[in-house]
């Protein structure tokens, strides 16, 4: 490694980013909040309400649609993470996939083909899988390991109240305008997010840091894939993040079906919304505890907490259908989803520090993580079928409960985790025939 390099890197601890950074960081979360997570069920409602099947579109032609996309997003997630790794211009990328996010949008109520409209929403999932792990590189080289966990908590803090106003400014606005607005919001918000990019300097991005290599061994490579294969400890958190998904991506879908059912179609609509809403609103001060206390705490305490919520959610449905009920627990869903959300990056740093493969192993976990999402709404589908709302909600709960006792048997704590590196056989300077931990 340069010297140069190797200098940054030894100061990360006392990185000291510029005000007008931190600020474009700020933004950049907040705008992006929605952009990252592309049009998702606003999609459905446009292509069902405005084109209809008049023009080809029912239930089973969207859903063939998203499906395509969620496949194709699910696809990327790991070459993205390598992109960030590799790439020396990171936020060119983000612009880049803003530019994308943007055309895919603003497109889109100028065409009805449905090889078109695949086509644009592949392209806002490949682009949206580029986001959490550029957001997460660009945060670690401009403030440092030191200072990354509570900046990751501030970040999400963003991230949620941005959901929280853009899904509050999408309901109000799509009430006077219809559906379509909802495109022309998008665009406008990926527009202000590459104004938030260009306000962070390039030149105060550490691509070392970024990647998670550290000063810890002289010349230090990002380490080989096997690396990755070699941590048991990244595989077995990629299956909890799986489990954790495959538990909680369906609790709220079933909730609104049941709304459905209990106070009719206008109505539960609504409710959903202040579901999502409320949910956020709770996410911002769980986010910014766990950015306060993580490195206090530790992390495993903190996700077991996510875990047991998780669980005691799943429980707390069956036991009534009032709207009001229902609505009040799924604003646990803040704090379950907003302590993973804040850890997740945190831990994937924690198992990578050193390897410079921080971004490429976000980008496998998370497929991990988007596989027991894909699989929760079948599998809570069928129980509602086969048996009732009730089983489907006390399944889910029984696999959050299977994830919190894998945690507390099998993870350990990450905070001062030393993981495998292509380093690990070379002999420590002025040892005989040791090996770096």
């Amino acid at each position: 490694m340069a010297v140069e390099a190797k200098g940054a890197a030894a100061s990360a601890g006392g990185r000291n980013p510029s005000k007008r950074a931190l600020r474009g960081l700020d933004a950049l979360n907040f705008f992006l909040a929605d952009v990252r997570d592309g049009l998702g069920p606003y999609l459905a409602i446009y292509l069902l309400a405005v084109r209809g099947p008049e023009q080809g579109w029912n239930e089973a032609t969207i859903g063939l649609v998203m499906t395509i996309a969620g496949i194709v997003g699910l696809i990327a997630q790991t070459p993205a993470g390598a992109l960030i790794d590799r790439g020396r211009h990171k936020p060119a990328i983000v612009i880049a996939a803003a530019v994308a996010v943007t055309l895919s949008c603003v497109v889109l109520p100028f065409i009805s083909n449905f090889y078109l409209v695949v086509g644009t929403q592949s392209l806002a999932a490949i682009a949206g899988a580029i986001f959490p792990p550029a957001l997460a590189a660009i945060t670690l080289g401009l403030v440092g390991p030191k200072m990354f966990s509570k900046r990751i908590g501030r970040n999400e803090a963003f991230n949620h109240l941005g959901n929280a106003v853009s899904a509050a400014i999408a309901g109000g606005t799509a009430y006077f305008f219809g559906p379509v607005v909802v495109f022309w919001l998008m665009a406008i918000l990926a527009v202000f997010s590459i104004g938030a990019m260009l306000m962070v300097p390039e030149k105060e991005i550490d691509d070392d840091l970024a990647r998670g290599l550290d000063e810890a061994v002289d010349d230090e490579k990002p380490s080989g894939f096997a690396a990755l294969l070699k941590n048991r400890h990244l595989m077995l958190f990629a299956l909890l993040c799986a489990v954790f998904h495959l538990a909680n991506a369906a609790m709220l879908t079933s909730v609104g079906q049941l709304l459905t059912r209990v106070v009719g179609k206008e109505q539960a609509t609504s409710l959903v919304a202040v579901c999502i809403v409320a949910a956020q609103c709770v996410m911002v001060p769980m986010a910014l505890l766990v950015g306060a206390k993580v490195d206090g705490w530790g992390r495993k305490p903190l996700f077991l907490l996510a875990f047991g919520v998780l669980a005691l959610r799943g429980a707390l449905y069956v036991v009534s259908d009032n709207p009001f009920w229902l609505v009040a627990v799924q604003a646990l869903d803040g704090v379950g989803a907003g302590i993973f959300g804040a850890l997740f990056p945190i831990v994937v740093a924690d198992l990578t520090r050193g390897t410079g493969r921080f971004n490429v192993s976000q980008g496998a976990v998370a497929t991990f993580q988007g596989v027991g999402a894909s699989m929760s709404a079948s599998l809570a589908g069928v129980i509602i079928v086969q048996a009732s709302y009730s089983a489907a909600f006390l399944t889910l709960a029984a696999i959050a409960a299977a994830g919190l006792v894998l945690y507390i048997v099998a993870m350990p704590e990450t905070r001062d985790y030393q993981p495998p590196t292509d380093h690990e056989a070379a002999p420590v300077p002025g040892g005989a025939g040791e090996k770096v931990a």
